[in-house]
């Protein structure tokens, strides 16, 4: 099958291309199906992007499937190949499986999509450019400005796919903000996001919101993971009445699937793990836990307990769980645990890039995602409340967070007071679309959980 722009540019050098990339795209595609296909989508990848003619033909099909809304698998893209009679002509099934094995993992694809359309462009730069000098030698006093404004107009149509349609009208924006205004109004009062199981933490905020990067940071051993992981439960498992049960993704990068689970289901049934570890556990305990694993058993949560994981895998991960079950909210635990993609440049500018990395999967996905992260030593070398600029590693983290609570012990504390013993102060430092302030809640340690402040 010969190739729609030629392996060789016109000077009998060989084309930029990446077949590695392009056959990395076709696996993402192949494994991860309408998630990728909308990503090469919203990047205006086409056909044509593709220079080896086989993956052209392969793209092809994919895109027929996915606009067919039909499901996406080796079997099914075979099937489709041999109905429009290409299947033979581009190595069989045998091809179609080693592309799907050719990658390990789905997390890369937004690298394989840049790769390909950046070389891409270069090609039909260089067919404009070289088609561009063969009409400068054959000018035949046709006007020179509008000559020139010809070829303007080739390279400036490309410079334009190079970016993507986020602009949108103000008009648009503004229906929006009505629809907002309008749903504000009639809820007199109501939370406008999901419940975070604490009153006074939901009347500060009016609740957890689509798009917001919310930074949960204390000191270590101060109870944010239990914090965290309250929140989580009252979003997948809320109280009858309060609302309605949202899918949850949780990234635990310290504590393993089983460790969290145990963590959740003492906590739920109100077991001390203390207890549990010692072998007591009454008759009306073990009824409280098994309650509490068919509760748990049927929740719409999912724990992702990789170790080391950097950001584009995250969010690769997130978006692949998002497109089969619309997840209401993610928390990561914990944001100094993510792997930088590049581990040659200072860990500032990783810490940078993995919180822009956060902040767009919040937009991408429409959901909130609550990301822990540590305090420095300043608040208690200082022996006071903690404040925004004690955020490890706090310029860019501070500057994309939506909302920043701060986990503290209490102002009325001793000096002895190491961790939340029986309540604890959650400072909202920061939020962008209300006010700053304080809430008291109760720990009850033994059985790691927040719960509302009652004097």
């Amino acid at each position: 099958m010969a190739s729609g722009d030629g392996f060789t540019s016109p000077g009998g050098r060989e084309m930029p291309a990446s077949p590695q990339a392009e056959a990395g795209i076709l696996a993402c595609c192949i494994l991860d199906g309408a998630d990728t296909i909308a990503r090469c989508h919203e990047q205006k990848l086409v056909a044509e992007a593709f220079h080896v003619p086989a993956h052209r033909v392969i793209f092809e099909a994919l895109i027929a499937l996915y606009d067919r809304k039909s499901a996406i698998g080796t079997i099914i893209l075979a099937e489709e190949l041999n109905n429009r009679g290409e299947l033979e002509n581009i190595g069989g099934p045998a091809f179609i499986e080693s592309i799907a094995n050719s990658i390990q993992t789905t997390a890369h694809a937004g690298h394989f999509i840049e790769i390909v359309r950046e070389k891409y462009l270069l090609r039909r730069l260089i067919r404009t450019a070289t088609g561009a000098v063969e009409r400068c030698y054959n000018y035949a006093q046709e006007g020179l400005e509008n000559f020139i404004q010809d070829i303007e107009q080739e390279i400036f149509k490309i410079s334009e796919d190079r970016y993507t349609d986020s602009a949108r009208p103000i008009g648009e924006s503004v229906t929006g903000a009505v629809q907002i205004i309008q749903k504000l109004l009639e809820r007199g009062g109501e939370l406008s996001g999901l419940s975070t199981g604490f009153k006074d933490l939901d009347t500060l905020t009016f609740g957890l919101h689509p798009q917001e990067m919310i930074v949960l940071a204390a000191r270590p051993s101060m109870g944010k993971t239990s914090l965290a992981m309250n929140m989580a439960e009252a979003v997948c498992m809320p109280k009858k009445g309060r609302q309605h049960a949202h899918p949850v993704l949780v990234f635990s990068l310290e504590m393993s699937a089983e460790q969290l689970a145990m963590r959740l289901l003492c906590s739920r049934a109100k077991v001390s793990s203390e207890r549990l570890r010692g072998g007591f556990a009454n008759r009306e305990e073990q009824e409280r836990l098994a309650q509490a694993a068919v509760e748990l058993k049927t929740a719409p949560l999912w724990i992702d307990d990789s170790g080391q994981i950097n950001i584009h895998e995250l969010r690769a991960k997130a978006r692949r769980l998002h497109t089969r079950h619309k997840l209401g909210l993610i928390v990561i635990d914990y944001l100094q645990l993510i792997t930088g993609t590049d581990p040659k440049i200072q860990r500032e500018q990783q810490i940078a890039e993995i919180s822009r990395g956060i902040k767009a999967t919040a937009k991408e996905l429409h959901v909130p995602v609550i990301v822990l992260s540590q305090l420095n030593r300043e608040s208690e070398k200082e022996k006071r409340q903690p404040r925004l600029s004690d955020l490890r590693e706090s310029g860019s983290i501070e500057q994309d967070a939506d909302l920043v609570l701060l986990l503290a012990r209490p102002k009325d504390a001793k000096d002895d007071f190491s961790v939340a013993t029986d309540h604890a102060d959650l400072i909202v430092a920061k939020q962008r679309n209300g006010p700053v302030g304080e809430v008291r809640l109760t720990f009850l340690r033994e059985i790691t959980r927040f719960e509302n402040y009652a004097e």
